[in-house]
C-alpha cells in the first residue's frame, strides 16, 4: 500500500502526459507522442497503471457524483440547502443538474485515462517486457474501465462506448450504444482482467479476485436486463460461478470488525477487493484528492479545523432499517444526536454528535490519523468500491435466483457471515427483500443503494417503484433515544415510475454532441 501511495503522485504526473484528461468529447493531447519514450520496463507499466487508482482520473466523479447519485437519489440521505442535491432527493432533476453532469464527465475522464494507458501499452511497450506483465497491466486498466462503464450503464442506460481516444478526432459526434452492448463491453473488459491479473499483488492493486467479484455483480445485474418478473438463469449461473469462486477459493475473509473498515489504519485490508488510493498533502490539487471530509459535521474534527461544508443527513427511512442489535453498522454509518466518537479529535477528548449526519468516511484530523500533512481536501481514507461482503451478498442473491425464498446452505452461509460480523442474529431463510435490506444497511453511504434499486428495476419494476414511493423520505430529530421524523422539505417529492431509474442526458453533453439524442445503436 505504502509503495503504491508513494508512486501515485509520480504516476499522476507521468501518465497525464499520455492520456486524455478532460471531457470524453475533448481530443487527446498532442503530447501523447512522448509515450514513445516511456513504456520500456515492467516498472514503467506499473507506474502507468498506478495513476488509475485515484487522483484526477477519479476526482471529479468521486467528489461531485459518487455519494449524491448513490445515496441521495436512493433516499438514504439529503442536505436540504443544496439545490442540485434537492433535485435528486425530490426527483425533479433537470438536464443542467451539476451532480449528473459531474458524474458523466468524471466517468468519461476516467475512461479516457484508461484508454490512453491500454492503447499505449499495446502499441508502445518494449518487446523485452513479457506478455504476462503487459497483460497484467492492461488487465488493471480494463478492470477500472469496465467498472466505469458499469456505473454509466446503471445510471444512464445506453451510452457511447469509446475505447480509442484518437478516433474521436475523426468522429467526435458519437451516438449512444444499446445498453446490452455496454454491459457486454464491461464483461469483455472484466473477463480479460480476471484472466490476466495475478492471484496476489501488493496491497491496493486489483487481483483476479477483484475482477471475478465484479464480474459476478455485473452478471447478476445483466440477468434481469431483459426480464419481466424473472431473471435469465444462464446469467444467474454465471454470477453464482464467479462469486462462488471468490468466496470459496480466494482465501480472503471479512475484516473482523465492521467499524474498522472505515478507519484509515485499516486501509486496503483483506476484505477490500477494490479501493481508491489517495495521496495527501498541500500539493494535492482540487479534485485530485479524497474530498469526503468536506461532508464532516464539524470543523472541530477535521484537518486544519476546516472544510466541514456539506454534512449529509440520514433519512428517517434509512434509520428505520436498523434493529437495536445492529448498532455497530449504524454507528459506523451515521451519527445520532449524543453519539460519542472517541477517535475523532482524540487529543481534544473525542467528539459528541449534536445532530444526525453521515459518519462513514469521517476519519478525524491529522493527529487522529498520524498524518501531519493531511488536508481536508485530501483525506487519506482509501474508500472501497468493492468489498468481499458485497460478493458474499451477490452470491446469496444469485443462489436465490428466481425463487421466492431459499434456505440453501451455501447462500445462508455467506449471507449470515455478513450479519454475524455486524453482531446481528443469523437467519434461516432469505428472499429478495431481506437481501435488499441487508445490502442497504451494509453499504449505506458507499454509493451502492441506487445501483441496487436500478438492478431490481430491470426485472421487477413494480417492486422497485413501490420501494421508492413508500419511503419515509424525510430527515429526523433524535432525542432521548426516540427518533421523530421531520416535516417534508418544501419541494414535493415527485412520484417514481420506471423512467425514474434512468438519468436523462446532461444538457452540456447534448449541446456538444447532438447525436447523443439519436436512438442508440449496436456496438457489436
Amino acid at each position: 500500500m505504502k509503495r503504491l501511495n508513494k508512486i501515485l503522485l509520480i504516476a499522476v504526473i507521468a501518465v497525464s502526459c499520455f492520456a486524455c484528461n478532460k471531457s470524453f468529447l475533448d481530443r487527446p493531447s498532442q503530447s501523447q507522442i512522448s509515450s514513445d519514450n516511456f513504456y520500456k520496463t515492467t516498472a514503467d507499466l506499473r507506474l502507468a497503471t498506478a495513476s488509475l487508482y485515484g487522483g484526477s482520473p477519479w476526482g471529479v466523479w468521486h467528489h461531485e457524483a459518487y455519494l449524491p447519485l448513490g445515496d441521495i437519489l436512493s433516499g438514504n440521505g439529503n442536505r436540504q440547502w443544496i439545490s442540485d442535491w434537492v433535485q435528486l432527493y425530490t426527483r425533479t432533476i433537470t438536464a443542467g443538474n451539476s451532480v449528473m453532469q459531474g458524474g458523466w464527465k468524471g466517468l468519461y475522464n476516467l475512461i479516457g485515462q484508461c484508454n490512453g494507458v491500454i492503447n499505449s501499452i499495446e502499441q508502445k511497450a518494449d518487446k523485452s517486457i513479457s506478455d504476462a506483465d503487459k497483460n497484467a497491466a492492461i488487465g488493471e486498466a480494463k478492470f477500472i474501465r469496465g467498472t466505469a462503464y458499469y456505473y454509466l450503464a446503471m445510471l444512464w442506460g445506453a451510452v457511447p462506448i469509446i475505447e480509442d481516444n484518437s478516433k474521436l478526432i475523426q468522429d467526435p459526434l458519437l451516438k449512444r450504444n444499446v445498453v446490452s452492448d455496454v454491459y457486454q463491453f464491461v464483461v469483455n473488459d472484466l473477463t480479460f482482467a480476471a484472466n490476466s491479473l495475478p492471484r496476489n499483488d501488493e496491497k491496493g492493486r486489483v487481483t483476479t479476485w477483484s475482477a471475478q467479484g465484479m464480474l459476478a455483480k455485473v452478471y447478476l445485474t445483466m440477468s434481469g436486463l431483459e426480464g419481466n418478473g424473472s431473471r435469465d438463469q444462464k446469467l444467474l449461473d454465471s454470477a453464482k460461478k464467479y462469486a462462488g469462486t471468490v468466496c470459496n477459493e480466494s482465501g480472503l475473509s471479512l475484516l473482523n470488525n465492521y467499524y474498522n473498515l472505515f478507519q484509515s489504519q485499516y486501509n486496503d485490508n483483506q476484505e477490500v477487493l477494490f479501493a481508491l488510493q489517495w495521496a495527501t498533502g498541500p500539493s494535492i490539487g482540487w479534485e485530485e484528492g479524497n474530498l469526503l471530509l468536506t461532508y464532516s459535521p464539524s470543523n472541530d474534527i477535521n484537518p486544519q479545523k476546516n472544510g466541514a461544508w456539506l454534512s449529509l443527513d440520514p433519512t428517517y427511512d434509512l434509520y428505520l432499517n436498523y434493529s437495536a442489535k445492529d448498532s455497530i453498522r449504524r454507528k459506523a454509518s451515521f451519527m445520532l444526536n449524543g453519539d460519542y466518537y472517541p477517535e475523532l479529535n482524540a487529543a481534544g477528548g473525542g467528539y459528541t454528535a449534536t445532530s444526525q449526519s453521515m459518519k462513514k468516511h469521517i476519519i478525524g484530523n491529522e493527529k487522529d490519523n498520524n498524518s501531519p500533512s493531511m488536508t481536508f481536501t485530501a483525506s487519506i481514507e482509501h474508500d472501497a468500491l468493492l468489498r468481499l461482503a458485497d460478493v458474499y451478498l451477490v452470491y446469496a442473491e444469485a443462489i436465490l435466483g428466481n425463487n421466492g425464498t431459499t434456505s440453501d446452505a451455501e447462500g445462508l452461509k455467506y449471507f449470515n457471515k455478513v450479519r454475524t460480523r455486524a453482531g446481528v442474529d443469523p437467519v434461516s431463510t432469505i428472499n429478495i427483500d431481506s437481501i435488499l435490506k441487508e445490502r442497504r444497511i451494509e453499504f449505506a453511504f458507499e454509493g451502492q443503494y441506487w445501483l441496487d434499486l436500478v438492478r431490481l428495476s430491470y426485472w421487477n419494476s413494480a417492486k422497485a417503484v413501490n420501494i421508492l414511493n413508500n419511503q419515509q423520505r424525510v430527515t429526523f430529530k433524535y432525542e432521548n433515544g426516540i427518533a421523530t421524523p421531520d416535516s417534508p422539505i418544501g419541494t414535493a417529492v415527485v412520484p417514481a415510475n420506471i423512467s425514474s431509474f434512468t438519468l436523462q442526458l446532461p444538457a452540456s453533453e447534448l449541446a456538444a454532441d447532438p447525436n447523443l439524442a439519436e436512438p442508440p445503436v449496436k456496438y457489436f
